[in-house]
């Protein structure tokens, strides 16, 4: 009889003595170390748990000198596993002769599939007799001892899942990732420990039990080298922060590796942006404290010569085009430091420029040429002809919930389209402002063909729903909160929809919202609006006013950068709760009105930003005319000019002007319909504490205007505190007048028109707080009239929970 055993998992005590009596007939095979798990750690009695410890061991084939032919192949052990599968498995059947090399191979191919935890071969008369122990399933997968990463978060990450096949090599990736997780917060102390219980129908639940440790800090970030820019400079250039008391809400005071390489990047694109084009930077070291809970990080760096530009050369090699053409688009100027950023910023523009010349296979490629001793760079900027590349197709990726044509109609490009690379750019921007996704990136690969190429866009969702409540207090409305609830991207279709109400000591609202981005599969953002507003007047006017209706708007681009919208409003507006000594004029329009009223808005908004803008501007032209049916009707304009313009890091200086004007179509304006100033429009006045005044008697009634100009200067400058705080500092001058009411006082009444400018001047900061954004403003009114309502101290307060 010929007998072959395999015995990859020995099992004591008997085949293990029984291997070792007979070692010298044992042929190793080339096969790689397998790490298990021993058979009293797998087989614990339930419901203990106990730890993996893995064993390594070599796998074996016991062969005897004698030849034969395998009869029949009788699989035993399988439990989940039809008898069919293993036979896929093997390289031998019946018939064959026994052949090593084959019974070799078959264990291969049976470890490779990972479900088998133990596999022996041996020859039992003419059948080969393949004993197979499988890896057990797993039932479910606990985490013990994490507290501050949640147990959702940490699934995410693991690959081990209910009903899928235990494996030890997946239980230590899974580990590494946990512990990565773990590290990216700054605990570098964390352990992981992994237990099984095991349990009936070969199952088994894998606890990962975590030891969390405290987080690792950084005592102190020091910079070698540096002569041109302090160490205080340097620190605020990198994202790491020294660890202090104030930054609980953030995790830039812990030690992270992959932190320090990006700083790493941060420090050389600063230095390139700065003109020191031989920065480096030497090493970026981290060296436990004593007491092993903080880090100490060291930078050193060379800094080098700082250089200048010098020549700025324009070169064509397009046929017919003059190169010098675009002169003026060039950013970079001669003398001016050298600026990596600006390079770049100059080489998108020319592109994008060519683009619009109708050059759509165009490549633009700057030569630097450093001139040492005179510490100068010259700058050739070479216009020609890029390859002919076409789009063959886009494909979207990660958009489990988000439909593929709402990411599709933000891109520039479609499938034919000539590549431009800069389109590209500019379509990877517009699905980030569609804040549906934590990260995007838009990718070109090569295609079927050289002049083809694949646009691949991928993205990671994010939740986009909002359950909000909201608490504040400002000057205006006092003490006020909100609650809503809405959905950016309802049904992934990128339809907004929210529903929210607003209460303060002032003000009531209820409204409704629906707006669709691509109407009739457009670029046409199409919406309306429900609400109610009731607003009490009494301390400016005396009077209460409600307003109840609905809007219904669509917006649609003319350019990039110029859009147009169209509404109609329905509103009925109430005035109410006007007191006997309130003023005449307010008194004749106590009662109902309907307002139906179309109107467009013309924006034309170059700013980089539209939260925090620091460059560009914004105009505003908006008109409305009311009169198509209800019972009030007028036509009124506003004009809006608004410009930033960064005078130094972080210095940046603003300029608003804005005025309005309002005709009554053969009635009076209506006190509801006038413009008021004051408050956040005009600084250092009250809201609707200038204007048009009703002084007679006891009243003291605030009527509003017809016609209104204002305007405002801001310096805004950074604070001496860190940057993360998000603190800053505003010195600001409003000016302003409002005027005209067409009303005619009676003899003996008191009623004040002067449409004379008041001027106010103050200071103010702003803080992005932990707990919403803070602002408190100080003004003065410099010139005012005596019945004019002023204040010195502003306040606003919010946030969202």
């Amino acid at each position: 009889m010929i007998q072959l055993e395999l015995p990859l998992y020995q099992k004591p005590p008997l085949r293990r003595r029984l291997a070792g009596a007979a070692l010298w007939l044992l042929v190793p095979l080339a096969l790689s170390p397998s790490i298990v798990i021993a058979e009293d750690i797998v087989n614990p009695p339930a419901p203990e748990a106990v730890p993996v410890e893995p064993v390594n061991q070599i796998p074996l084939v016991q062969v005897a000198s004698a030849e034969g032919v395998i009869r029949s192949i009788d699989i035993r052990g399988a439990q989940r596993l039809e008898q069919e599968t293993v036979l896929s498995y093997l390289q031998l059947a019946p018939g064959e002769e026994i052949d090593q090399d084959k019974i070799s191979g078959s264990l291969k191919s049976l470890y490779a599939t990972g479900l088998f935890k133990d596999v022996a071969m041996h020859m039992d008369g003419g059948t080969l007799v393949t004993d197979v122990e499988e890896n057990p399933v797993i039932n479910k997968v606990i985490f013990e001892g994490n507290y501050e990463v949640s147990a959702e978060d940490l699934e995410k990450e693991i690959q081990l899942k209910p009903r899928l096949v235990y494996t030890l090599p997946r239980v230590q990736r899974d580990m590494k990732r946990i512990l990565d997780v773990y590290r990216s917060t700054g605990r570098f102390a964390a352990t992981v420990e992994p237990k099984l219980v095991k349990l009936e129908q070969n199952r088994v639940d894998l606890i990962f039990e975590i030891t969390e440790g405290d987080r690792t800090g950084v005592h102190s970030i020091a910079f070698v080298g540096n002569k041109e820019f302090s160490s205080g400079d340097l620190s605020e250039i990198i994202s790491t922060r020294e660890t202090a008391w104030w930054r609980f809400f953030s995790n830039s005071d812990f030690y992270d590796p992959d932190r320090l390489n990006f700083d790493r990047e941060l420090l050389r694109k600063f230095y390139l942006n700065e003109g020191y084009v031989d920065f480096r930077v030497v090493s970026a070291n981290a060296e436990l404290t004593p007491d092993k809970k903080n880090f100490f990080i060291t930078f050193t760096v060379e800094e080098g010569e700082r250089y200048r530009i010098g020549k700025v050369i324009l070169k064509s090699q397009l046929k017919g085009f003059d190169a010098e053409e675009l002169r003026g688009d060039v950013t970079v100027q001669e003398g001016e430091w050298y600026s990596a950023a600006e390079v770049e910023k100059t080489i998108n523009k020319l592109t994008a420029v060519m683009g619009d010349r109708q050059y759509a296979f165009v490549d633009i490629v700057p030569d630097i040429d450093r001139q040492r001793d005179s510490k100068t760079i010259n700058l050739t900027f070479s216009i020609k002809e890029g390859p002919r590349v076409f789009v063959q197709r886009i494909e979207t990726n990660g958009n489990l919930r988000t439909m593929d044509k709402v990411i599709r109609r933000e891109i520039l490009l479609a499938e034919g389209d000539p590549f431009n690379m800069s389109k590209l750019r500019r379509s990877e921007q517009r699905i980030k402002d569609l804040t549906f996704f934590e990260d995007v990136k838009v990718t070109p690969e090569d295609g079927a063909q050289p002049d083809q190429t694949v646009i691949k866009v991928d993205v990671k969702e994010k939740a986009t729903g909002e359950l909000s409540l909201g608490a504040g207090f400002s000057t205006t409305d006092g003490v006020l909160g909100d609650f809503s609830i809405r959905e950016r991207n309802f049904m992934g279709k990128g339809q907004d929809v929210r529903i929210g109400t607003t209460l303060s000591s002032r003000t009531k609202q209820f409204d409704f919202s629906f707006t669709e981005p691509y109407f009739l599969d457009r670029d046409l953002a199409a919406g309306f609006d429900a609400f109610r507003t009731t607003r009490d007047n009494q301390d400016e006017s005396a009077y209460d006013e409600t307003n109840t209706g609905f809007s219904l708007r669509l917006g649609y681009p003319l350019s990039e950068q110029l859009r147009q919208r169209l509404s109609y409003t329905f509103q009925n507006t109430e005035i109410s709760d006007v007191p006997s000594t309130a003023s005449r004029f307010v008194k004749e329009q106590s009662g109902t009105t309907n307002t139906s009223m179309v109107g467009q808005e013309l924006i034309y908004d170059t700013r980089d930003s539209r939260i925090s803008p620091t460059d560009g501007y914004m105009m505003k032209l908006t008109t409305d005319f009311a009169g198509l049916g209800g019972s009030v009707k007028y036509i009124r304009t506003r004009l809006l000019g608004t410009t930033y313009y960064p005078v130094a890091d972080d210095w940046i200086v603003s300029a608003l002007a804005e005025g309005g004007y309002i005709w009554g179509l053969d009635q009076n304006v209506r006190i509801s319909d006038r413009f008021f100033l004051g408050g956040e429009t005009l600084r250092g006045f009250r809201f609707a504490g200038v204007g048009p005044r009703d002084l007679t008697g006891g009243a003291d009634d605030a009527l509003g205007g017809e016609r209104y100009v204002r305007g405002n200067v801001e310096l805004t400058m950074p604070s001496p505190l860190p940057d993360e705080v998000g603190v800053k500092f505003h010195l600001f001058a409003d000016a302003g007048t409002l005027g005209k009411v067409a009303a005619t006082p009676l003899p003996g009444e008191i009623f004040r028109n002067e449409e004379s400018v008041r001027i106010s001047a103050g200071m103010g900061m702003t803080w992005q707080s932990p707990f919403g954004p803070i602002r408190m403003d100080f003004a003065k009114a410099l010139r005012k009239e005596s019945y004019d309502k002023t204040e010195v101290f502003r306040f606003s307060f919010g946030t969202r929970f």
